[in-house]
Parts: structure tokens; sequence; C-alpha cells
């Protein structure tokens, strides 16, 4: 077993630019984004930008701790890794669409503040030892 992760932190007010845009705003969420975060983010009204940039930060760092795990950087994209929240509100990684049966648990940590989020990923990766 071996354990790896990733930590991300962001401005706030980069990823509310970049989804304001009046020319690439929409672009941009969608392809970082599913629709299940946008909604939930567009859900938190005047907290908005803070949630899309926690989000973003959790991407980044989920890509940091699994990057070992994958053929190349182009083996996934933002929407192959989506944060949810589980019932108890807390934040959770769902990792679709890429084979990724040697990590055997993933644990999110997400903070932000008014300028910045933050982002911490712990992998549990499962090591052949053969």
């Amino acid at each position: 077993m071996k354990i790896c992760c990733g930590t991300d932190i962001i401005e706030i007010e980069r990823i509310k630019q970049s989804i304001e845009d009046k020319k690439t705003g929409e672009a941009f969420k969608q392809r970082v984004y599913t629709q299940k975060e946008i909604d939930y983010c567009e859900s938190k009204k005047t907290q908005k930008y803070q949630h899309y940039a926690a989000r973003f930060a959790a991407k980044e760092a989920t890509f940091k701790a699994i990057s070992e795990q994958l053929n190349d950087k182009y083996s996934i994209s933002w929407k192959n890794i989506e944060v949810l929240n589980n019932e108890q509100g807390r934040p959770k990684i769902k990792i679709t669409g890429v084979d990724l049966k040697s990590i055997e648990d993933l644990d999110l940590s997400i903070s932000h503040c008014k300028e910045y989020a933050v982002a911490n990923v712990t992998a549990i990766v499962v090591v052949d030892r053969a």
C-alpha cells in the first residue's frame, strides 16, 4: 500500500473571472464542471464562486494525488473527477471513465475563505509487489 497526496490552492477571483467572461465563461464552466457540480455551486447564490473554486482546487489536487496511476496526463479530463457531497454534507470525489483499479480509497478536504480555496486529497494505492 502507498499513500499519495495532492494539494491545490486557487484564487477565487480567478475562477470568478473565468466563469463571468462573456466570450468563454460558459465554455469554461461546461468543460470543467459536471451538471451536478454546477447545480450545487449555483445554489450557493452569493457564495457560489467560493464553491466553484473549491471544486476546481479539488480536481487539481485529485489529479496530483492519482497522477502516478495514469498512463499519461491526457487519460483523464476535468469531468472525470466529480466533487459531490455525502449525506452529512462532507465533500467526496467520484471518478468515472478512467481505469484506476489500484486506487483503494480517496479522501478529500476542501476549505475556502474570501480570497482563496484550497483542497487536499489523499489516495490509498494498492502496490503490486509481484
